[in-house]
């Protein structure tokens, strides 16, 4: 039989430790590396190439939306699954448009998990029955938060993330060496696209549609 080499990424250890315990049960399935933060996690991913990560939506360093997106952008032939207590819509909708191959949620049963990355390995997709509705509703909808994501340019990327750590106009003007109009026109143009009207409604929405990294909580 096939081993499946599996990357568990999730910034709780013991969270981590009772997945692989399950995983590992499976008799097929190896834990060949475990992360605490999304940016070990893509040092991992490189370092074993892994056939399946999964991993945790809020990490320090990297939200696995972020780590999922990167994953696609490397051209990585490798099975992504978000495993998450959250089932809010904006980050399901973020998850798998970054490339993701399941959404499954923590409160599923054992085997329910251990299904999902047999599933993913082999190539098909992995979504609780929960997600699954969410994301028909949204493809019904053409829903807001579908197009935000397609629609933000690197550049503005780029800005919402320095915005985010606290820089002023001037001091995002000076990182990216563009003048503070420059600046105030990629802030305009962020604001219209997420459809609001300041940077701190700017910042949460995109905290919330993971299309920035969300504040780390030491407390």
């Amino acid at each position: 039989m096939v081993t499946i080499q599996v990357i568990l990424a999730d910034d709780h250890a013991v969270v981590r430790k009772g997945i692989r315990d399950f995983l590992e049960e499976d008799g097929n399935i190896q834990v060949v590396a475990e992360a605490s933060d999304g940016e070990q996690a893509k040092q991992l991913i490189q370092a074993h190439n892994p056939d399946v990560v999964i991993l945790d939506i809020r990490m320090p360093g990297a939200t696995g939306i972020e780590v999922t997106r990167w994953v696609r952008e490397q051209g990585l032939s490798i099975g992504v699954l978000i495993l998450t207590a959250y089932d809010d819509d904006p980050f399901v909708v973020a998850a798998i448009q970054a490339g993701a191959n399941g959404y499954v949620l923590k409160n599923a049963e054992a085997d329910q998990i251990t299904a999902a990355v047999h599933a993913i390995y082999k190539g098909q997709s992995a979504v609780s029955p929960a997600i699954t509705q969410k994301l028909m509703s949204h493809m019904a909808g053409a829903t807001q938060s579908e197009k935000l994501i397609e629609q933000l340019t690197d550049r503005e990327y780029e800005v919402l993330k320095l915005a985010a750590s606290g820089l002023t106009n001037r001091g995002i003007g000076l990182q990216l060496k563009i003048s503070d109009r420059t600046v105030q026109g990629h802030l305009a143009s962020i604001y219209s696209k997420l459809h609001v009207g300041s940077r701190t409604e700017a910042v949460t929405t995109a905290i919330q549609l993971g299309l920035i990294h969300l504040p780390e909580n030491k407390g």
